[in-house]
């Protein structure tokens, strides 16, 4: 029986890796999307600081021309001062003049305040840049890694399988069945050690009798808590 116990050992490390062949093939595309997402928000975040650096230069070359034009028109008002002859004309005159004044003042706010807007934005821009393209060079190297790993897990999964059918046939079935019904009911995990003289699952202490007992191992023994097969590796 010491035998087929170390047998078992053997096949529960087998499952194991198995299984982790299996959660692999779920965890590593969501690695692979997260990845791919993370390159395109880089170069997302990227383009829209671009496209208000374009948005926010021709913004204020608008207002430049704006500016200068109504500096212009000031210009022609304040020569006409020299010329008028009524009140009602210079009343009408005064009231242009300071209206071009107020888009001037207005008009170069705004341009200060874009000049600013612009010079942070060629910082991100530039920023970004060499962000993305850190972000992209990274992540690629860690994509064709997991696509690599994608590839060989059909491949691993198929040897460990054929290495479970030659181990299966020099168990005798009775302990077969006993392991597969452990396997299932508690989520893979059916052979354990005793540690500390406890169920190295669930930690229940142990009769001393019965550790004697697995440490003979003449016959399978399960914990009477959690139904696992326990095993003496001599790490008590």
């Amino acid at each position: 029986m010491q035998k087929d116990i170390e047998l078992l050992l053997k096949m529960q490390e087998i499952d194991y890796y198995i299984g982790e062949l299996e959660r692999s093939k779920d965890y590593i595309p969501d690695m692979i999307e997260n990845l791919k997402r993370e390159i395109d928000e880089c170069f997302e975040s990227s383009e829209n600081y671009s496209e208000r650096l374009t948005e926010a230069k021709k913004e204020m070359k608008s207002i430049e021309l704006e500016v200068q034009s109504t500096k212009d028109a000031l210009e022609k008002y304040q020569k006409q001062m020299l010329t008028i002859k009524t009140n009602k004309e210079y009343d009408a005159l005064v009231k242009e003049i300071d209206e071009c004044k107020e888009t001037i003042s207005s008009g170069e706010d705004k341009i200060l305040m874009l000049m600013g807007e612009i010079e942070e934005l060629e910082s991100k821009v530039e920023e970004f840049m060499g962000k993305c393209d850190e972000v992209k060079k990274e992540n690629n190297a860690q994509l064709e890694t997991l696509q690599e790993q994608i590839d060989s897990v059909e491949e691993k999964r198929q040897i460990k399988e054929d290495e479970r059918k030659n181990l299966q046939v020099r168990i005798p079935r009775n302990v077969m069945n006993v392991y597969e019904r452990i396997r299932k009911g508690r989520g893979g995990m059916a052979v354990v050690s005793v540690k500390k003289r406890a169920c190295g699952a669930c930690f229940k202490q142990l009769e001393p009798k019965l550790i004697q007992e697995i440490k003979k191992g003449e016959r399978l023994i399960t914990c009477d808590s959690c139904g696992r097969i326990l095993v003496w590796t001599g790490e008590d």
